[in-house]
C-alpha cells in the first residue's frame, strides 16, 4: 500500500502524539542540582543582599514583597516551615486542638511535638502554612521536624507513620508547584529521595553521617549542609569533606542569624 504525502504526515502526527501522551512530564517546580551556594536566616539581624543562588527564610516574618525583591535577584527564596512541632508564638498557634500536641521538644522552648499519626487532623492548617508559602512566592519549603519518630514525642510514633507523613508533604507541597526538601530525617534517606527535590542536614559533618544523604547526590539532587559554631566546627573541619561528597555546606550560628561561612 503506498501512502502520499498527507497521509504520512497524518500518520507521524499520531505517532508524535501518542508518544507525547507517554513521556513523563517535566516538574513544574525546582529541584536544584550539584553545587549551590546558599544561606538561611531565621533570626535578625538580616542581610539578604548576599550574592547566593538560594536563601532560606521564615513564613512567617518574611513578606510577599521581600521575596519578590529576592527572586528578581534571581535568587530562588524557601520557606522555613515547622510542620513537625507545635510553636506558641506562630499566629496560628491556637488553632492546634490540644490533642495534637505532645511532648516539649527539649531545648527549644515554646515547642511541642505534633501526633503525625492524625494528618486528617492536622491537614487543613498544614495546608493552610502552605498556601501561605504560595501566595507570598516562594519557590519551595524546608519541612522542619520531620524525623519525630526518632524523639521522645510523648506518642507511639514509628518509622512508617513518618513515612507516610512526610509523603503526604510531598505530595502536598508539589500540588502547589512548590519544591521540598529533606530536613534531617537521613534514616529514610534512601525511601524518600525520589519523592523529595533536594534535602538539608543540619550538623551532619560534626556528628559524622552525611553519607547517608548520598541516594539524593546520586540522584542529581543537590544536598544542603549547614554545619554550627556551637559543635566547635570551623569551615577548614568539613569543607573539603563537604566537596568531596558533593555537598554544598555553610557554617552558621546556632540561632541561624546573618552570620555565615560558606564552603563555596
Amino acid at each position: 500500500m503506498l501512502f502520499n504525502a498527507r497521509q504520512f504526515f497524518v500518520v507521524g502526527l499520531v505517532l508524535l502524539l501518542s508518544g507525547m501522551g507517554h513521556a513523563k512530564a517535566a516538574p513544574q517546580w525546582w529541584q536544584p542540582s550539584g553545587f549551590v551556594s546558599w544561606d538561611w536566616q531565621l533570626t535578625e539581624p538580616f542581610a539578604l543582599d548576599r550574592d547566593v543562588a538560594m536563601i532560606d527564610l521564615d513564613l512567617f516574618d518574611t513578606s510577599a514583597q521581600t521575596v519578590s525583591q529576592l527572586k528578581s535577584r534571581g535568587l530562588r527564596v524557601i520557606c522555613y516551615l515547622n510542620v513537625g512541632a507545635w510553636e506558641d508564638w506562630r499566629e496560628d498557634a491556637a488553632f492546634f486542638p490540644q490533642e495534637l500536641l505532645g511532648n516539649a521538644y527539649d531545648g527549644w522552648d515554646g515547642e511541642r511535638w505534633f501526633d503525625i499519626r492524625q494528618i486528617e487532623k492536622l491537614a487543613p492548617l498544614i495546608r493552610q502554612r502552605l498556601d501561605a508559602c504560595k501566595a507570598k512566592g516562594f519557590d519551595g519549603i524546608e519541612p522542619d521536624n520531620i524525623d519525630g519518630y526518632t524523639n521522645q514525642t510523648g506518642f507511639a510514633l514509628s518509622a512508617s507513620h513518618q513515612l507516610r507523613y512526610n509523603r503526604w508533604l510531598a505530595r502536598e507541597a508539589h500540588i502547589r508547584g512548590l519544591s521540598i526538601g529533606l530536613k534531617n530525617d537521613a534514616d529514610q534517606a534512601a525511601a524518600l529521595a525520589d519523592e523529595y527535590d533536594w534535602a538539608m542536614t543540619e550538623d551532619c559533618f560534626a556528628e559524622g553521617w552525611c553519607e547517608q544523604m548520598m541516594p539524593f547526590i546520586e540522584r542529581g539532587k543537590a544536598v544542603f549542609a549547614a554545619e554550627y559554631t556551637d559543635m566547635d566546627m570551623t569551615t577548614g573541619r568539613f569543607c573539603h569533606e563537604a566537596a568531596a561528597l558533593g555537598i554544598s555546606a555553610i557554617l552558621k550560628n546556632r540561632e541561624l542569624d546573618s552570620w555565615w561561612a560558606p564552603c563555596l
